[in-house]
């Protein structure tokens, strides 16, 4: 049993810390020994293996399952994200074909209300334009009125005399008299 030790333990038989040999002596190994390691090994481990297996197998198919369960809420949030934007898309459609219209009608209003202050505006300025236009003509005539009665009465007083301006009273009295 020495000379099994001492081919495990001796330096002289691991000499170079560069090279790696197997050892082929099969009575230096001592298989019995590896033979019943490796079977305790495999009686036991192989229930522990199996533990370990079947836990992890029940990790994965646990997370395979939370995952779809995720995915299904996932999606089920994405339909209703969806419908969401649907309605708010309809809305926004609504609002901004209300809203063209609103402005469309107030555009519409603001024109026909320009319109109508402009031909109430071009109104004035024609009365405006008449009544002056009127005004002037009346100052005309009464100019020209005023400078034919002054041209008249002085014509008149250059041309009468006294006499003829008694007789002209006297004429006009007498008219006056018969239209009462």
């Amino acid at each position: 049993m020495k000379n099994i030790t001492d081919s495990f333990v001796s330096v002289e038989h691991w000499s170079s810390a560069g090279s790696f040999e197997f050892n082929t002596d099969i009575l230096a190994t001592n298989p019995i020994n590896l033979s019943v390691v490796l079977g305790v090994l495999i009686f036991f481990g192989k229930g522990v293996l199996n533990d370990l297996l079947d836990k992890r197998k029940q990790r994965i198919l646990s997370t395979i399952r939370n995952s779809e369960e995720l995915r299904r809420g996932a999606i089920e949030q994405l339909e209703r994200a969806r419908v969401r934007l649907r309605k708010v898309e309809i809305e926004a459609d609504e609002y901004r074909t209300n809203g063209y219209s609103e402005i469309e009608r107030e555009k519409v209003n603001l024109i026909n209300a320009t319109c109508n202050s402009l031909e109430r505006l071009e109104n004035y300025k024609n009365e405006t334009l008449f009544f002056e236009k009127q005004r002037a003509i009346n100052q005309v005539r009464q100019k020209v009125l005023q400078q034919a009665l002054q041209k008249a009465i002085g014509t008149l007083n250059s041309c009468l005399n006294s006499e003829l301006h008694f007789r002209t009273i006297s004429a006009n009295i007498d008219i006056l008299g018969s239209v009462e």
